[in-house]
């Protein structure tokens, strides 16, 4: 049960949501067409974006405590409870399953079951993101240095497996940034179009 809330709960899409109610749009048919914070920032601005981020971080941890609360609590039970929420948020079910890209889902997952690892993962992608302006570069080297930090510092084997799924996934899911990184023609934070 704990697990198929938690993808109800990842199928919330705060960005769909805050475009509908603050200008009367499909964030999805805007910007990058990701429903996302950075999407949200890019399109809605500062405040909603920031706002986006933070909902969509805290339904991560919302999602694992609910295997601590409805279930037993395990490490594998919080770590399907992380996946689903995470799958809610990509391919939601009230949004015809077009969402974002679940980095900020991703870390308030990872935050809740490996918070130093996450900490120090964040805080290079910022420095990152800072110097480079390039989000998406921020986020691949987020998800790169967590299965290492979590790995490295000794966290349950069902954790550093999760963080390894979601490296690839975060990979995937940013295949064309990627693409565009190599091109130099991935848009900066703050650039206009």
């Amino acid at each position: 049960m704990p697990i198929l809330i938690s993808y109800l709960l990842g199928s919330i899409s705060f960005s769909y949501l805050a475009g509908k109610l603050l200008k009367g749009i499909d964030i999805r048919n805007h910007g990058s067409g990701n429903a996302g914070a950075t999407n949200t920032l890019r399109v809605l601005g500062v405040g909603p974006g920031v706002t986006v981020l933070l909902l969509d971080a805290l339904k991560g941890v919302i999602a694992v405590m609910l295997g601590s609360w409805l279930g037993d609590g395990s490490s594998l039970l919080l770590v399907l409870c992380g996946v689903a929420v995470i799958f809610g948020h990509n391919w939601p079910i009230f949004f015809g399953f077009r969402g974002g890209k679940g980095i900020a889902t991703t870390i308030g997952v990872m935050i809740t079951l490996a918070f130093l690892p996450v900490l120090i993962a964040i805080i290079v992608a910022i420095l990152i993101i800072a110097i480079t302006r390039y989000v998406s570069l921020g986020s691949l080297v987020l998800t790169a240095l967590l299965p290492i930090l979590i790995w490295s510092m000794g966290r349950p084997t069902e954790i550093i497996v999760l963080s390894l799924a979601m490296f690839v996934f975060a990979w995937y899911r940013h295949r064309s940034n990627i693409v565009k990184l190599l091109k130099g023609q991935e848009n900066k934070l703050g650039a206009k179009k």
